[in-house]
């Protein structure tokens, strides 16, 4: 279940990587982010359950909208280092505005389930995380329909293939990469709200894009279902780890299993499971 989550917030991760080759070293903040203004829309507007999520949504996408015409659409061509520098400051920047702006608001939604636990096949499950996981897998489903199937996700596989083939073909390149930052945008909000039904809201939120680099990694940065594979897989190590390790190696050991998951993944496959290798020439 917490697989899902992961698999949903890694998507937007991949998404933009895949279109642009940028890497979102402040998509924890943006989840962070998505959260808050959920909460906000919640406790200090009184929009409502639906109208706290459509606001935290409508909030991130404007902000992704914003975020790629006034950074990323300038930074068109500058050097790689470029890109992931100003997004490690885009993050700084959004802890410390959250931590003026938000000081005193709750984070998080509460969920109108009931907070006995179910019983499946004889193993008491959390309501939350089972509602959670199953808003994310479809989450994750409607995402890899969109990018592989509908015609908008051609044109941005076409723009990850080769971008000014693309821009001669006729594909409008600066409306598409704004559509994938607003969708980037949306989701973080999504998984925001989900992770806080879980395991509680709070600026610790931002904390959660740590988690999202070895996904990406093992499952390979450019790999859909790599992505979600990786998802699944650091959740169940994770689950497993702080069940049946923790006790006999000291608390915490299921935090960094993914990490150790990850180097082991590095010295045998650097390129992720579903990642290419890259091309050589002979």
């Amino acid at each position: 279940m917490a697989g899902a989550i992961y698999a949903l917030i890694a998507l937007a991760f991949v998404l933009v990587y895949k279109s642009s080759r940028m890497i979102n070293f402040a998509l924890g903040e943006w989840i962070m982010f998505g959260a808050l203004l959920a909460g906000a829309g919640y406790h200090a507007l009184g929009l409502g359950l639906a109208g706290a999520v459509l606001f935290a949504a409508v909030g991130m996408a404007m902000f992704g909208i914003g975020f790629n015409g006034v950074v990323v659409g300038r930074l068109a061509g500058h050097p790689v280092i470029s890109l992931i520098m100003v997004t490690i400051g885009l993050g700084a920047l959004m802890r410390g505005t959250a931590a003026l702006v938000f000081r005193g608001a709750p984070g998080g939604l509460p969920l109108p389930v009931a907070t006995e636990p179910l019983l499946l096949n004889g193993l008491p499950v959390s309501p939350e995380k089972l509602i959670a996981a199953l808003i994310a897998a479809s989450g994750v489903a409607l995402l890899t329909w969109f990018y592989q199937s509908s015609r908008t996700g051609i044109a941005l596989r076409a723009i990850a293939d080769d971008t000014n083939a693309a821009a001669a073909a006729g594909i409008n390149v600066h409306r598409l990469f704004a559509l994938v930052w607003a969708i980037t945008g949306v989701t973080a909000a999504i998984a925001g709200i989900l992770w806080t039904f879980v395991n509680g809201g709070g600026f610790g939120v931002a904390l959660i894009g740590l988690k999202i680099f070895p996904i990406v990694i093992i499952g390979g940065l450019d790999s859909l279902p790599g992505t979600i594979a990786a998802a699944m897989l650091i959740g169940i190590f994770e689950s497993l780890g702080a069940g049946y390790l923790d006790p006999h190696l000291g608390p915490g050991f299921g935090t960094i299993s993914s990490y150790l998951l990850l180097l082991a993944m590095l010295l045998v496959r650097p390129y992720g499971l579903f990642g290419q290798a890259p091309a050589r020439r002979v």
